[in-house]
């Protein structure tokens, strides 16, 4: 991957205000000198909105491993890349259940389908709205929710100020990382990443690392660690 300065500089600016904003975060940002918050993009196929929101809904009540087989039968159903709008239409939704989607899933992923076919939505238009219209326009969707939203917009948008706090396991970070005794409430994920606007979705980031890939010690801690 080619160097990006403006977003080198970008990332520099963001570490230094959530450094400064959160304390508990800083020591996460600190723990992690060579994070890079779109690392984790690379492993996963190129998605535009619909795709993002096909890997959304696959994603839901699954674990990531669970989500990323299901994706890879999904995209070899199509050739081996994610399919188009029209492209689930087309297939008998049958095919579409032995890949591994519920077939409440299957239905909502065709209803979007038509919706983006048809012209009742469109995606540049989509792209185009704030997140709260966002939310508000593709949650009317059954079997879409706010979640499903949001990680659409981190991985197809770039989105910059989103924090996903229906997660289970972004809240089992923050409860980790914030020595909470409690698994935090949606609300309460919600009032700890008001501090990190306009950088919610970097400070995100960080929290899924703390979750799935233990931090390397600094020399700092290694050298404490060795002295007691």
């Amino acid at each position: 991957m080619t160097e990006d300065p403006s977003h080198d500089a970008w990332l520099q600016q963001a570490r230094s205000y959530l450094r400064n904003a959160d304390p508990v975060l800083a020591r996460l940002i600190d723990a992690r000198p060579d994070f890079d918050p779109r690392a984790w993009l690379t492993q996963l196929p190129p998605m535009d909105l619909y795709g993002a929101l096909l890997f959304q809904v696959t994603g839901q009540q699954l674990s990531v491993p669970a989500t990323r087989r299901t994706l890879a039968r999904i995209e070899a159903l199509f050739g081996g890349h994610l399919p188009s709008p029209a492209e689930p239409l087309a297939v008998d939704a049958g095919k579409l259940r032995e890949a591994g989607l519920s077939w409440r899933k299957i239905a909502t992923l065709r209803d979007l389908a038509e919706q983006l076919s048809d012209g009742r939505l469109n995606q540049d238009a989509l792209s185009s709205l704030s997140d709260d219209e966002l939310i508000a326009e593709l949650t009317t969707i059954p079997g879409i929710g706010p979640w499903t939203v949001q990680g659409a917009m981190l991985i197809a948008l770039g989105r910059e100020d989103v924090v996903l706090p229906g997660d289970l396991a972004l809240r089992k970070a923050v409860q980790a990382t914030y020595h909470l005794d409690h698994l935090p409430a949606q609300q309460e994920v919600i009032d700890i990443a008001e501090k990190w606007r306009p950088y919610r979705s970097l400070a995100t980031s960080y929290l899924f690392s703390a979750a799935f890939e233990p931090a390397k010690e600094t020399p700092a801690a290694q050298h404490e660690s060795a002295a007691t």
